[in-house]
């Protein structure tokens, strides 16, 4: 897609004389538009906060977390025209309640579903490259707070803030987040993952943590669709009987699920083939796991190699949390209904600078993810700043496309044979060091 061609999709026609109306630009009118129908939330472009500018508004907690929230709404000229610039907390708070949580969850999903349908991005032997893994967000020690979410506990009791426990499906070769789930932090990961099953494309290979080992997650997974593989490693703990050899460490294996896990899934069979392939490193076993079966077609040595872009999905949760949140680990909203909003305006506003991102890359011929995310995120939110009511669409689209321009020269360089050991920080000690 060339940048001209994109621009076009980004840009439709502008409605309001604000900066909110060129921002629709960036976020398509349809897709917003649909995301209220369903969520059944009524348009009102009378009031001063507009829900399209209640929306911008949400999306710009998550890009600007150390400014307040009535600040964003001044800094993105939100508010409607001929009013006052500045709003009130307790207006911010009101808007938020009549945005509502599904309006910004359903504009995160079909935003997400447009920008994968409507980009080509680097697959391996025909399939998309995927990945799902977990995260947790510490949200403000509220008794609301705590008691739809929940916390860590030990004998003692709650150890912890209040929680949230997300599972997300990202798109490796662009760090583009197709669909999130999330619930209280004492929510098992395998029951999230299993609400981004209708959300995997086709022809997809998805990778896993060890710790989402479940038959009746994985039998779900391949058969929800077309070609929907996985590929994980095992612990040495797991079972199965050999059917066929391969090749060297490559072979067929039956699995047996359990009596429990079919009384709660009764379409889960009692046994489940699958592929093992063992290798050695630094004197260790290592086994990973697989559902392409097919030897000659998925070469074992690839699959291998192809398992270690499963840390992808780790550094896009590094970029969120201390690149886009500058480190704010505490969400902001007091109230469950409003912790789950802000954590879709943040998603949202993640894959909005990733879709720029893509544009971009692809202009200077590289794959999205070997593009600076920290440079690409700073140029995003500076661009947004910058609209004003008196630029007209030639000078926004100008600067959008110059935004665009200096995105795709931020190209990160590739190290070779770059290892992440696995450390632990030191424990920081109350007392001084006695110095000599």
């Amino acid at each position: 897609m060339l940048l001209k061609q994109a621009l076009q999709c980004f840009t439709p026609d502008f409605g309001l004389e604000t900066a909110q109306g060129k921002l629709e630009g960036l976020l398509d009118a349809d897709i917003v538009a649909q995301s209220f129908l369903d969520a059944d939330v009524a348009t009102q472009r009378e009031r001063r906060l507009p829900l399209e500018a209640v929306l911008w508004m949400v999306i710009g907690m998550g890009l600007y977390r150390q400014d307040a929230v009535k600040q964003i709404a001044h800094q993105m000229n939100l508010v409607g025209a001929g009013k006052k610039p500045i709003v009130a907390p307790s207006a911010v708070v009101q808007a938020r309640q009549r945005l509502g949580v599904e309006s910004v969850k359903n504009a995160f999903k079909l935003m997400s579903q447009k920008v994968f349908k409507d980009n080509i991005f680097h697959d391996w032997r025909g399939l998309s490259l995927l990945a799902v893994d977990g995260v947790v967000w510490r949200t403000p020690d509220t008794s609301l707070n705590r008691e739809a979410l929940s916390s860590c506990k030990n004998q003692f009791g709650s150890t912890s803030y209040p929680q949230v426990r997300m599972v997300c499906l990202m798109e490796l070769t662009s760090h583009l987040m197709l669909d999130s789930h999330f619930d209280g932090v004492n929510t098992n990961e395998m029951i999230l993952a299993e609400a981004l099953i209708p959300s995997v494309p086709d022809n997809s290979l998805t990778l896993f943590d060890k710790g989402f080992y479940s038959l009746n997650l994985l039998y779900q997974w391949i058969g929800a669709g077309q070609n929907k593989h996985w590929l994980m490693p095992v612990k040495s703990n797991v079972k199965y009987e050999v059917v066929q050899k391969l090749g060297r460490n490559d072979q067929l294996v039956i699995l047996r699920t359990t009596p429990q896990s079919r009384k709660k899934n009764e379409a889960l069979p009692e046994q489940i083939q699958a592929r093992l392939i063992t290798y050695q490193k630094n004197g260790k076993e290592f086994r990973v796991l697989t559902s392409l079966l097919n030897s000659k077609e998925y070469p074992a040595a690839e699959v291998l190699e192809l398992y270690q872009h499963r840390w992808q999905i780790e550094l896009g949760y590094r970029e969120i949390k201390q690149y886009q949140l500058k480190s704010e680990y505490t969400l902001r909203s007091l109230k469950p209904d409003m912790i789950a909003q802000e954590l879709w305006g943040i998603l949202l506003g993640y894959n909005l600078v990733r879709q720029c991102m893509i544009v971009a890359a692809e202009h200077a011929g590289v794959e999205p993810n070997r593009l600076s995310f920290v440079d690409c995120a700073l140029t995003f939110k500076h661009f947004i700043l910058q609209l004003s009511p008196n630029y007209d669409e030639d000078i926004w689209e100008r600067e959008f496309l110059r935004t665009l321009w200096v995105m795709s020269h931020y190209q990160i360089a590739r190290t070779k044979k770059r290892s992440y050991p696995r450390v632990v920080r030191p424990k920081p000690s109350k007392y001084p060091t006695k110095k000599s």
